[in-house]
């Protein structure tokens, strides 16, 4: 009965889905936003400031900021960095990697997403990291579906990446999300096929590979945020919302903003 509770607590009315998701596209459009300024020479913490004037101009707050002692708008993880970087005076460099993570408050619900972008023209490695990491959040996200468990999405990520000699950072995990930012479950990018928590219709996940190029080994700086490779290999990072349902996972936020300003950028170089 207490794991029929458990799973019951954690699903959404259609109502809070849409609350969501509200929450969500915001996110992705911040994250467009964001997108428009990467390029080589410009600091972190401009883009962290772009992205608080976007989320509340558009009638939100950001998710992160102040979120247990966080200091920032944005987390902006660059090259080896795999997830909680703190914006700073640091200046992108061509050939960089930027992990972009963003959340945002509205309504009493959360909205979480993140992209890693490729500053200028990057390492043929660096850019196939980030291709296959993508690829990998897909399909977790095409095993999140009713009746499956959480192990099927874990699985469906681990064994792609994996297949390229990538790792799956093992400590940091995707994480339910609704009036509080993570909630239970926690979404493993490892993991066995049809173990762990029975996914049910109107939960809401965010699924978020974090693979790294070398080992999956990691470390926490100094400052009690940053989390980075052991090597100090290059890590990239994606993440999506979804809600579950009955045959195929309703994806929340979206990648097609950002895709959309790349492409914009791209015809113009």
């Amino acid at each position: 009965i207490r794991s029929v509770l458990y799973l019951m607590s954690n699903t959404k009315t259609n109502e809070e889905i849409e609350i969501l998701r509200e929450n969500a596209l915001l996110v992705s459009k911040t994250l467009a936003e964001v997108a428009k300024h990467i390029e080589p020479g410009v600091a972190t913490i401009k883009l962290d400031k772009i992205a608080e004037q976007f989320i509340r101009d558009n009638g939100a707050e950001p998710g992160f900021l102040g979120y247990n002692g966080f200091p920032n708008t944005l987390c902006i993880s660059v090259n080896s960095v795999v997830v909680h970087g703190i914006p700073s005076d640091y200046i992108l460099k061509e050939g960089d990697i930027v992990s972009i993570d963003c959340g945002t408050r509205m309504k009493g619900f959360y909205g979480d997403s993140a992209y890693t972008f490729a500053v200028g023209r990057v390492s043929p490695e660096a850019e196939m990291l980030l291709k296959v990491t993508k690829e990998s959040l897909f399909k977790g996200i095409e095993q999140a579906i009713d009746g499956n468990h959480m192990g099927d999405i874990s699985y469906a990520i681990q064994s792609h990446v994996e297949s390229f000699g990538y790792s799956v950072v093992r400590e940091m995990v995707g994480h339910a999300i609704g009036r509080n930012m993570h909630e239970r479950p926690d979404v493993p990018n490892y993991g066995r096929r049809g173990s762990g928590k029975k996914l049910v219709d109107g939960m809401t996940i965010c699924i978020e590979p974090m693979i790294n190029i070398g080992k999956k080994e990691i470390y926490m700086e100094r400052d009690g945020w940053t989390i980075r490779t052991a090597d100090h290999s290059y890590s990239a990072h994606y993440e999506l919302t979804v809600a579950i349902r009955k045959g195929k996972a309703d994806v929340l936020s979206t990648f097609d903003y950002v895709e959309e300003v790349l492409k914009q950028k791209s015809t113009k170089n």
